[in-house]
């Protein structure tokens, strides 16, 4: 791992702040599919399609950033992956109009779009935890455990897509897919957890989210539990930012 959570004025890089910026392409395609569906009366639809987009949005964006925080060296391999983040951002944004429309219609879930582009994200995590395991013998088994569970639940969203069940079956996949990657964190950091920073996550969520106060409430609580285990605070803050 390539920093020490005891680093003096650890803050964003510019890097990560235009990160963010991809966000905001794929929170503004899931705003705007849900209000075309809520102005239709078309409820039910518009909450199930946005639950979907937020989770695969926000949960990418808290393991990248608490990666980030761990072993971000600035480096040229770091960008490279952080670039291909983007990428897969930009990629799930453009398949959210498909995943509301096959909500909507109430046959199947079409998400080959999102999932290719949430496993992109997810993959370059895993290439980032992999280089991480080889780096640092003191944390190599938690990158592993990171890297192979990830790996495995990116595998089970793929095979979905291949399926192709009825739509209630796909949200009940869905459903179980989602939390089992908010069980990975618990299962990943037993023992001895990352060496994440907790300035710099502050930093991260009261950036992300300042207008309705959840990035906000994340950061209290990372400045608040400075020396509990990275998976206490990530599923608490992880809460806060999913919620909607």
């Amino acid at each position: 791992m390539g920093r020490d959570p005891r680093e003096t004025h650890r803050s964003a890089t510019p890097l990560e702040l235009l990160y963010d910026l991809t966000f905001v392409v794929a929170f503004s395609q899931a705003g705007t599919q849900a209000a075309h569906l809520l102005e239709l009366g078309h409820i039910a639809a518009a909450a199930v399609g946005f639950v979907l987009a937020v989770f695969a949005v926000t949960w990418a964006w808290i393991n990248y950033t608490w990666l980030a925080s761990a072993s971000d060296n600035d480096d040229v391999v770091f960008r490279v992956a952080t670039m291909v983040q983007m990428v897969g951002v930009i990629i799930l944004a453009l398949g959210l109009p498909d995943l509301f429309h096959s909500i909507d219609e109430g046959h199947h879930l079409d998400n080959a779009v999102v999932v290719a582009g949430y496993v992109v994200m997810r993959a370059s995590g895993i290439w980032l935890w992999l280089r991480a395991a080889r780096h640092s013998a003191e944390h190599r088994a938690t990158a592993l455990r990171y890297a192979g569970m990830v790996g495995a639940l990116q595998i089970g969203w793929i095979v979905q897509i291949f399926v192709d069940p009825p739509l209630p079956v796909a949200l009940a996949l869905f459903a179980v897919f989602a939390a089992l990657e908010m069980l990975v964190p618990v299962l990943a950091e037993r023992g001895r957890g990352t060496p994440w920073h907790p300035h710099h996550i502050a930093e991260r969520y009261g950036l992300r989210a300042p207008p309705s106060g959840r990035g906000a409430r994340g950061a209290r609580r990372a400045r608040l539990i400075r020396g509990a285990p990275a998976r206490a605070v990530r599923m608490s803050a992880g809460a806060d930012s999913i919620g909607v």
